[in-house]
Parts: C-alpha cells; sequence; structure tokens
C-alpha cells in the first residue's frame, strides 16, 4: 500500500512497536526515513537501524531501546510536526526546544537531517519534522 507521508507512517511504526515491546520494526527505505533513523541512533533513542530488501521492497529494521527489567521504552513520545497539509518552518533563531532540551527536534534543513540542537550550533533553521523524547 503506497502512503504519502512517510515520516508519519515511520513514526506511527515505531510508537506501535513500542506500545507491544517488540524488539525490532521495520518501515519503508526512503532517504528520509534513513536519515531520521540515524538522527535517532546518533541522539540515543533506538538501539540500531539496517536495511533489508531489494528494489521498491526496500525497508529499514529498526532495533528499539528498552531500559529496565520491566522494559520500558526509552522513547516516550513520537509527535509529528509538520505535516502535508501544514508545514511547519523555523529560522534558527525560533527553533523549539523539546522539555527544556531533554527531548529532540528532529529538523530538515539546507544541510541535512539534524536535531535542533545540531541546527543551532551551525546557525541554520528548516522545516521542523518531528518531537522526539
Amino acid at each position: 500500500m503506497a502512503v504519502n507521508d512517510t515520516i508519519s507512517d515511520m513514526l506511527t511504526r515505531i510508537r506501535n512497536a513500542n506500545l507491544a515491546r517488540h524488539a525490532t520494526t521495520s518501515v519503508p527505505s526512503t532517504k528520509m526515513t534513513r536519515n531520521i533513523a540515524k538522527v535517532l541512533k546518533e541522539e540515543g533513542f533506538i538501539a540500531d537501524f539496517s536495511d533489508s530488501g531489494e528494489g521498491i521492497n526496500r525497508f529499514i529494521e529498526i532495533s528499539l531501546k528498552y531500559k529496565g527489567r520491566n522494559r520500558q521504552p526509552i522513547i516516550q513520545s513520537l509527535k509529528r510536526v509538520s505535516k502535508p497539509g501544514l508545514r511547519v518552518y523555523s529560522n534558527k533563531n525560533d527553533l523549539p526546544r523539546v522539555l527544556g532540551g531533554i527531548g529532540i527536534a528532529i529538523v530538515s534543513t539546507s544541510s541535512g537531517i539534524m536535531t535542533d540542537r545540531e541546527a543551532r550550533r551551525q546557525g541554520v533553521g528548516g522545516e521542523v519534522l518531528c518531537f522526539v523524547y
């Protein structure tokens, strides 16, 4: 089934896998989803990710992270900010802080996909894709 908003689809799949305490989940592979997975791994929200499949059936296998004996998910919340119907852009001065810096905002900039912290450091703004904490 073709999905219009691949980012929302990815966030929903991760959210659902987290709630069901799955070890891994797979999302359709695009440049955007791969870059978001890379940021999530660098920030320590997911354990790892890898590509599988070929051609049109390419997927990214995302290994989720849990903490403690009762396996609390590391990711408490994933929230889509900029949607296809309403894009949300921020300049470098107005980049949102998520939970006072505890969480991250993933931003699509002219220099690639990065966290709000990194975008502030590089002095670039862009489209605010989602909040993760």
